[in-house]
């Protein structure tokens, strides 16, 4: 008789896609770049406002920002949701009514925000700041429609006395909603569009002062630095600072 090969069952992986924190499967699976150890995100997130070091085997992340060195696992995060029936939609269903609670809507006005290019809407009116969008009909124009939604506000912050600043422009509309899982990045290529910023200019962007990485989504900008601050206004308020890049 030709051998059967044995079935293999979700716990014999669970030692691969559990958090050594929480002790769950892994959510938004976010890796120390330091030492290569996995987590959730929101576990290893809150470790790091209290310690610097690895949870798992100790190692110093980084003197001052353990934060800067995390990276989403995205590759993993696929892994495990299709290893584990049912767990994708748990998580998503969770996010929405978290988002919903915490994200009410400013006076009570209808949200017929039309979704622009990289999944942002100017707040308030059609037209205006650049909103030239063919159409509002298309179902293209909606690419981030179904994420969890999130209003902030975009000021300049201008440092005095740097040349060429007096060139920039502040935002006709400073009031957006986009996509949480925008990134910085994106959120940089979004307001060089709408400033109209040389090639020689670069953007920082900054939440109470501190700039923030690339990678940064909305959401982890939210949950680490504005709710986790004592912040309660709303929307969040992030800072843009234009500068020539001379490198």
């Amino acid at each position: 008789m030709a051998a059967t090969g044995r079935k293999h069952l979700v716990r014999d992986f669970n030692h691969f896609i559990t958090c050594y924190l929480c002790r769950g499967y892994l959510i938004k699976p976010t890796t120390v770049t330091e030492c290569l150890h996995t987590f959730c995100k929101s576990c290893i997130v809150q470790h790091f406002e209290e310690s610097n070091d690895c949870p798992k085997c100790g190692i110093q992340v980084h003197e001052t920002n353990p934060l800067e060195m995390l990276r989403l696992d995205n590759t993993l995060e696929e892994i495990i949701f299709k290893l584990v029936p049912g767990l994708r939609e748990r998580e998503e269903q969770q996010e929405l009514e978290f988002w919903r609670k915490n994200q009410p809507k400013e006076n009570g006005q209808a949200e017929n925000l039309r979704c622009q290019r990289f999944g942002l809407s100017d707040v308030g009116g059609d037209g205006g700041d650049g909103g030239g969008d063919d159409g509002d009909g298309g179902g293209n124009d909606d690419y981030h429609r179904s994420d969890p939604q999130i209003a902030i506000c975009l000021d300049c912050l201008r440092n005095t006395g740097q040349s060429g600043e007096s060139t920039v422009t502040d935002l006709m509309k400073r009031f957006i909603r986009c996509s949480s899982r925008v990134t910085v990045g994106t959120i940089k290529k979004f307001l060089s569009l709408k400033l109209k910023l040389p090639s020689s200019y670069e953007l920082d962007v900054l939440c109470n002062g501190e700039i923030m990485g690339r990678d940064h989504t909305l959401e982890f900008i939210y949950m680490t630095r504005w709710r986790l601050h004592g912040e309660n206004t709303y929307p969040m308020v992030l800072e843009y600072r234009p500068r020539i890049d001379f490198g």
